[in-house]
């Protein structure tokens, strides 16, 4: 015995099933866009010694970068990079648009090292947090970035040169080698998503 379909019930029962796909579609990527947020729930603190939860940061976009106190060279010119976004930034930044660096060395920067290193850097501004945690603390954030640190034996830490530009909603808009990123162009960036947004 043959099945035999006419035109108007086969009609139906491909938006039907279309309709389905596109709901378990839809459902699927809402899934994937909170799951995409960067930003965990980890809890550190900044260089005034203040518990700074990284995902209340949302809100505002982020720049993101990753250095530490005791870096001979690549920190320091990462810094006076961010320094120059900060002051492209204007009154914009603290206002609506955050900076910050998060140390990979934990074990030897607490608050009082980024206190200092911000004040020598010309880096102590509002809106821009320098952020340190226990060993644990920072590889759990550095995960949401998947990141992870280089401890080597004799305790030195490996450099990432990454930056990030983090979207109010917590998803990374932008990665930058932040070795070889203009300054500019960051800010250029920071004002299309402040345009988005």
């Amino acid at each position: 015995m043959s099945i035999q379909f006419n035109p108007r019930s086969l009609a139906i029962i491909i938006a039907i099933t279309s309709s389905l796909f596109a709901a378990a579609g839809c459902h699927g990527r809402s899934d994937r866009a909170a799951a995409a947020s960067v930003l965990t729930d980890t809890k550190l603190v900044d260089q005034n010694g203040d518990t700074v939860v990284l995902s209340s940061l949302r809100g505002k976009p982020l720049v993101v970068d990753f250095i530490y106190t005791s870096c001979p060279g690549p920190c320091l010119r990462e810094t006076a990079k961010f320094a120059n976004v900060a002051l492209r930034l204007g009154s914009d930044l603290g206002s609506r648009v955050t900076l910050v660096s998060i140390s990979v060395d934990p074990e030897h920067d607490g608050p009082k090292q980024l206190l200092d290193y911000s004040r020598q850097q010309g880096a102590d501004e509002k809106g821009w947090y320098f952020l340190t945690g226990g060993p644990g603390d920072i590889d759990r954030a550095l995960a949401g970035f998947k990141l992870s640190r280089e401890v080597e034996p004799d305790g030195s830490v490996g450099h990432l040169a990454s930056m990030m530009l983090v979207g109010p909603d917590g998803r990374l808009v932008r990665e930058y080698n932040g070795q070889i990123v203009k300054a500019q162009d960051i800010v250029n960036d920071v004002k299309k998503t402040l345009n988005h947004s």
